[in-house]
C-alpha cells in the first residue's frame, strides 16, 4: 500500500503521524511511504532520517494526498486538507467529529474512509489510541493550570503546592478516567489539595485505593460538583463520552460562585468542552477570562510536547496501520471489531452512532460498509 504522512498545519501542532521508526516498520513490510518534506521537524526528525528509514520525501502535501492510498495524520484534517481527500482514500487520524459539523460535512462529501483514533476500542472497554494522549493531556493540565494561576497570567497568584505555613491550592478534577487520574497524580505530586469527582463507584474505589489519604474522592452529583467548584483554585475538566460531545457540567452561573482568578482547564475541549463558557484556544493564545475566571482550552495540548506525544501515539497507532496496509481496510476491520469501532465515515455515510446522533445525521452501521 502507498502510505502518506504530511506536515500538520493546525496552530502550533508539532506532532507527526509517522516517526522514522514507524516508516521503517512499514517499508520493511513492503509498503511505500511518502513523507512531506519537513513533516518531522517538530520532533527533531529530519528528511534525511526519514529517507534512511525508507521513505520517499515529497515536496508538497497536495502531491501526497493525490497519490497515497492511506493518509496517516495526528490532528483532524483542516479545511484545505479535507478538500484534497478523494473517494475510497483511507484517512487514519484523530477526528473528534461530534462537536464539528463542518468537518463532518466535508468528510462525508469527500467519499473517503475515515478511521478515528479516538473511537478505536480494546477488549477491556478502553480507548487505547486515545489513552497515551489522555495521559499527556492530564499531566499537562496541571502544568498549564499552575502557570495560569500565576498573577501575571490573570490567576489568583497561588502556588499549587503552597509552602510551609501556607496552604496549597485546591485542585478539583472532574472525571476519574485516564485524563483525570493523570491530572490528579501530577497535582498530588506537587503537593496540592486534590479532590476527584466521578459517577462510577468502581472508579472512585480504585482512585481511593491508589491515592489513599493523598487525594479525596467524591461522587459527582450537582450539589457536590457545585460545592467543589466554588471552593477550587484550579478545576480540570476531564470527562469523556466516547465519540460524543462532552456534557456541559460547569454552567456559566457557577462561575459567579468561584474565587476571582481561579482557573478552569478544559481537557474535553476536543469534544466540545465540559464547561459552558469554554471555547477552543491555541498554544499561541491559550487563555481568556470570563467573569474573572481564567479559562485554558487549548484543543491540542499534547502538541506542545511533540516528541513525547508522537512516540507515545505511534506506539499504539502503528500496529493498526500495519494491519490496514497489509489486509486492506475492509478485511482489517472485519477481522478486528475493536478497530471497526474506529470507522466514523465511509462512502459519504456516518458509521459511528454517537456522531450521527449528536449532529442529527443518518446512521449507517459499520457492518454495512464491510458487506
Amino acid at each position: 500500500m502507498i502510505v502518506g504522512t504530511v506536515k500538520e498545519i493546525k496552530n502550533h501542532e508539532y506532532r507527526v503521524g509517522l516517526t522514522p521508526e514507524s516508516v521503517h516498520e512499514l517499508t520493511a513490510h513492503g509498503h511505500h511511504v511518502l513523507v512531506e518534506s519537513g513533516a518531522g521537524e517538530g520532533i527533531g526528525a529530519s528528511d534525511a532520517l526519514y529517507e534512511r528509514a525508507g521513505a520517499e520525501i515529497i515536496a508538497t502535501a497536495a502531491a501526497i494526498f493525490a497519490t497515497a492510498e492511506m493518509i496517516v495524520k495526528v490532528k483532524e484534517p483542516q479545511s484545505q486538507e479535507r478538500a484534497m481527500l478523494r473517494p475510497g482514500q483511507i484517512l487514519y487520524t484523530y477526528l473528534h467529529l461530534a462537536p464539528d459539523p463542518e468537518q463532518t460535512r466535508d468528510l462525508i462529501a469527500s467519499g473517503a474512509t475515515c478511521i478515528a483514533y479516538e473511537t478505536v476500542t480494546d477488549g477491556h472497554g478502553g480507548l487505547p489510541l486515545l489513552k497515551p494522549m489522555s495521559q499527556v493531556a492530564g499531566r499537562m493540565a496541571i502544568q498549564a493550570g499552575a502557570t495560569a494561576l500565576e498573577k501575571a497570567h490573570g490567576g489568583r497568584g497561588v502556588l499549587l503546592g503552597g509552602v510551609p505555613g501556607v496552604l496549597p491550592a485546591k485542585v478539583v478534577v472532574i472525571g476519574g478516567g485516564v485524563v483525570g487520574f493523570n491530572a490528579a497524580q501530577m497535582a498530588v505530586g506537587l503537593g496540592a489539595d486534590v479532590t476527584i469527582l466521578d459517577r462510577s463507584p468502581e472508579v472512585l474505589e480504585k482512585l481511593g485505593m491508589y491515592f489513599e489519604a493523598r487525594a479525596k474522592t467524591r461522587f459527582s452529583n450537582r450539589a457536590n460538583l457545585a460545592e467543589c467548584v466554588a471552593d477550587a483554585d484550579l478545576v480540570v475538566g476531564a470527562v469523556l463520552i466516547p465519540g460524543a460531545a462532552a456534557p456541559k457540567l460547569v454552567s456559566a452561573a457557577m462561575l459567579q460562585t468561584m474565587k476571582k482568578g481561579a482557573v478552569l482547564v478544559d481537557v474535553a475541549i476536543d469534544q466540545g468542552g465540559c464547561f459552558e463558557t469554554s471555547h477552543a484556544t491555541t498554544h499561541a493564545d491559550p487563555t481568556y477570562i470570563v467573569d474573572g475566571i481564567v479559562h485554558y482550552c487549548v484543543a491540542n495540548m499534547p502538541g506542545a510536547v511533540a516528541r513525547t506525544s508522537t512516540y507515545a501515539l505511534n506506539n499504539v497507532t502503528l500496529p493498526h496501520a500495519l494491519r490496514i496496509a497489509e489486509q486492506g481496510w475492509k478485511a482489517a476491520l472485519r477481522h478486528d471489531p475493536h478497530l471497526r469501532a474506529g470507522l466514523n465515515i465511509w462512502d459519504g455515510k456516518v458509521t459511528y452512532r454517537a456522531v450521527a446522533d449528536d449532529l442529527n445525521l443518518p446512521y449507517t452501521p459499520a457492518e454495512e460498509a464491510l458487506n
